[in-house]
């Protein structure tokens, strides 16, 4: 089978966040599945200056309203890249901390066209485009409504996941010129939006079949709750939509053979090295007692992650004897509000602005406990991580989270973690007061750490499902 697998992001090349992890790892398990995978994806600066792509087709042009943009391909390994520097040559994917790009729409109207630009280059004929988010929203709508009668594409079908129904790309109603598509999808059947133009909703409308990343998450954003305005278009299309849970690379994330912590554990016998992890992490991050607790939240700084409600219950998490680590980036307000509390507890809170792949392994494999607040979690990736790890996590019982966490048993001691159904500040306190108590009981936190550990979260099984929806797309 052939599958171009249109991304905005994928691991290694470029990351913001879940996105990439699940973009590049489910090529690479395709792949390995003996399927011919193409990855395409924008040629960002970032993959330009760590990524020693060649040039390898092009120009084109892709007309854009009035301005024609020319583009260019190159190529890494399996992994197509489509480079146009007035578009992406710039420090991060989507925008800085105070907002998105201004020019977004145009970004990725010209990445969803590039995709069909690529595949011709390539001489790759797929048999499916799989596109994720938003930004290759458009991708579905151009394979129905233009590329459809080009013999190239005759045979191709589309699956669109949605990654975070919280992520839109809505642009003004006068972007639909600017795309090329047909006017007449400008209503609320189509791409229309409240008046606007909605990329997730082109791909959710015109995708032969719709994946989100958890089956949990699939049945919650069919309500107004977690639909964010399109919980009635889902509904509509309820008979194509899948709940896939995301897998993680185990050779990437393994606690056995990481060779970026210091030393290297396993469950359920060889659990030293966790506690030399946690004395490494403890020593970076300037914590004078490492014998306290060690909790840790690694993700994006947002509303949706809740890393507000995290902060809330900082000062008496440090009053009750924990240390804290806080790595991720995002909205400008969170970041200040996390190195406030650095400067107020330096010796047991420890935050660090950015992502830093070699950090977060250390970050996983040293702490205790996995603070995962979100008010929401389509899938989750951190608690997946952390499991393997051996860190418990202490997390809402939402989306993804509730498909991969099971909740702490007392009586039976079953249970990989702790859950807590309100994402409020005084639920998370007394979920993390729970799991501390849980865990001054040495004998209870083992079996908790070997059960968390013992748990299989490799994308094979993801993959596996994924053909199954690739074959039920094209009918065979």
């Amino acid at each position: 089978m052939n599958v171009l697998m249109a991304a905005p992001e994928a691991f290694p090349y470029a990351k913001t966040g879940g996105l990439a992890d699940a973009a590049g790892a489910l090529a690479a398990e395709l792949a390995k599945m003996n399927n011919r995978v193409l990855l395409v994806m924008p040629f960002y600066r970032t993959v330009k200056e760590r990524f020693p792509a060649r040039f390898f087709g092009g120009p084109f042009e892709v007309s854009i309203g009035e301005h024609a943009f020319i583009g260019s391909l190159y190529r890494h390994e399996n992994a197509v890249f489509i480079g146009c520097d007035q578009l992406y040559d710039r420090p991060e994917l989507y925008g800085t901390p105070s907002g998105d790009y201004p020019d977004n729409a145009v970004r990725f109207i010209f990445f969803s066209r590039g995709i069909f630009e690529a595949a011709r280059v390539c001489g790759f004929k797929p048999d499916i485009i799989h596109c994720h988010d938003w930004q290759a929203g458009l991708a579905p709508a151009y394979l129905e409504n233009i590329y459809r009668r080009d013999p190239f594409f005759s045979g191709t079908k589309s699956v669109f996941t949605i990654h975070n129904m919280g992520y839109q790309g809505v642009f003004r109603a006068e972007v639909l010129p600017l795309s090329g598509l047909p006017p007449d999808i400008f209503n609320p059947e189509g791409i229309e939006f409240y008046g606007k133009v909605n990329f997730l909703k082109a791909g959710i409308t015109w995708a032969d079949i719709v994946t989100t990343v958890s089956p949990t998450y699939a049945r919650q954003i069919q309500t107004p709750e977690y639909g964010f305005g399109l919980d009635g278009v889902l509904r509509r299309r309820a008979d194509r939509l899948r709940g896939i849970i995301n897998g993680i690379d185990h050779r990437l994330w393994d606690p056995a053979r990481d060779r970026y912590i210091p030393e290297n554990y396993s469950a359920p016998k060889n659990l030293t090295g966790k506690g030399v992890c946690k004395k490494k992490l403890s020593s970076l991050c300037g914590f004078e007692d490492a014998s306290r607790p060690l909790v840790c939240f690694v993700g994006r700084l947002s509303h949706q992650k809740g890393s507000d409600l995290a902060a809330a219950v900082a000062g008496e998490a440090v009053a009750e004897g924990v240390n804290l680590v806080f790595l991720g980036k995002g909205d400008e307000p969170y970041q200040l509000e996390l190195e406030a509390l650095g400067e107020k507890y330096p010796k047991n809170l420890c935050v660090r602005i950015g992502f830093d792949e070699e950090f977060s392994h250390l970050v996983y494999a040293g702490s205790d406990i996995f603070l995962m607040p979100s008010r929401y979690e389509p899938c989750g990736l951190g608690q997946m991580i952390a499991l393997r790890y051996g860190a418990p996590p202490v997390a809402t019982d939402t989306g993804g989270i509730t498909d991969t966490v099971r909740n702490y048993l007392p009586l039976s001691g079953a249970g990989t973690g702790f859950l807590f159904a309100e994402a409020s500040p005084a639920s998370l306190r007394q979920s993390l007061w729970y799991a501390l108590c849980v865990y001054r009981g040495a004998g209870r936190w083992r079996g908790v750490i070997r059960n968390a550990m013992a748990e299989d979260f490799s994308w094979r099984k993801s993959a596996e499902r994924y053909v199954e929806v690739y074959r039920e797309a094209m009918g065979i």
